[in-house]
């Protein structure tokens, strides 16, 4: 069987479903052109490119800047541009046509809001490791996020020669130290009240859908972080023999002997494979 011939049968697999589990990774923001290097990266970053010499927005983020002026120069644009300023995706509309009729949760590692931004209901998305949209106490002093756009937006437009002025600098209200972005990037990650909905929510999905038929759909995920949705979905579908699992990734598609009665791997664009669902 060539590739269009499985994705043809895969398709009509998905939609048959009524039960489905979408497992998100970075994948597929890069396969709806949310790339963090290359021409999107240039387009907004070549000064910093220049100026401290990194390739990428990943290592923007984790670049030793010299002052807190310099550091929020970065993350304002970088939030702006991943967060508030894109445009709606093809890619994200079309997978949510072909979900929108049936009982779906999405499981996701990816932080920049683009399930919500093209219509997926909030209520059946779990963000795990965080939101480019939220910010949190740096210490943290207290288990709460805050909105931030209008806050990124004032510091994006006032930033000039690489940093953002003092009097703009996001302070918590409870403690007085410096914010920080809600990201998953160590112990100090805080899991506000709505991050705990969402993971109550993910619990009850699968607590309804224990031994029904379901499709596991895991689009884009690596092996960085394997234990959030990769390991997860293996174990369900080993669980389950009413279920099926569903990978497809450019390139890095794979799953365990026990499993693979149940497995359907798909080595292709994510984009592509989407058009023809």
């Amino acid at each position: 069987m060539n590739l269009d011939e499985r994705i043809a049968n895969v398709a009509e697999i998905i939609h048959d479903a009524k039960n489905i589990l979408i497992g998100a990774g970075a994948g597929l923001s890069t396969a709806a052109g949310y790339t963090y290097s290359g021409e999107r990266f240039k387009k907004y970053f070549a000064d910093f490119e220049q100026r401290y010499g990194f390739h990428d927005m990943y290592s923007g983020g984790f670049y030793p800047y010299e002052t807190d002026g310099e550091f929020w120069a970065f993350w304002c644009r970088n939030i702006m541009c991943n967060r508030y300023d894109q445009p709606q995706s093809e890619v994200y509309q079309k997978l949510f046509k072909i979900v929108r009729d049936k009982d779906y949760f999405v499981l996701t590692t990816n932080v920049d809001h683009l399930f919500q931004n093209n219509g997926f209901d909030k209520a059946r998305l779990f963000y795990t490791q965080g939101d480019y949209g939220l910010f949190q106490c740096s210490t943290p002093c207290h288990n709460k996020t805050y909105d931030n756009e209008e806050i990124v937006r004032k510091m994006f437009a006032a930033e000039k020669n690489f940093s953002v002025p003092d009097e703009l600098f996001p302070r918590c209200p409870k403690c007085g130290e410096m914010m920080t972005t809600n990201l998953r990037i160590d112990d100090t990650f805080v899991e506000d009240s709505g991050w705990k909905v969402a993971s109550y929510n993910y619990k009850k999905f699968m607590q309804k859908h224990l031994h029904d038929e379901i499709i596991f759909l895991e689009l884009g995920v690596g092996m960085n972080t394997p234990g959030i949705i990769k390991f997860p979905f293996w174990r369900f579908t080993a669980e389950n023999p009413k279920s099926k699992y569903i990978c497809v990734n450019q390139g890095k598609i794979f799953t365990p002997e026990e499993i693979l009665p149940q497995s359907y791997l798909i080595d292709a664009d994510i984009k592509n494979f989407l058009m023809k669902v």
